[in-house]
């Protein structure tokens, strides 16, 4: 499963990849595990540049290595859990939505 993080502020973020142990999406489709770091800048959206220069994401991380939970009422929600090829978190400064979300 692809992971992806655009939430740069988080302190589970390592270069666009989530290094928390696990991740829970709430029932209103947002990331309850983000937690904001003071000591890390709010950069500008790569995916602006993505054709000019290549950005410097983490190697992609095993889904094995984490668990994810979900409380939305998601297309990819079996029994808690996801079950999506991939999940991505936005980049808007309010709350961190997952972006992979598809209501049933």
């Amino acid at each position: 499963m692809d992971i992806r993080c655009r939430k740069v502020t988080c302190k589970y973020n390592d270069r666009f990849v989530c290094k928390a142990k696990d991740i829970l999406v709430n029932d209103k489709v947002i990331c309850s595990t983000f937690e904001n770091d003071e000591n890390k800048k709010e950069v500008q959206d790569v995916t602006k540049h993505l054709f000019e220069r290549k950005p410097d994401f983490a190697p992609q991380r095993d889904s094995k290595a984490l668990e994810i939970k979900c409380k939305a009422k998601c297309l990819f929600n079996h029994n808690g859990q996801c079950v999506s090829n991939g999940i991505t978190l936005n980049s808007i400064k309010e709350k961190p939505y997952c972006v992979s979300f598809l209501g049933k």
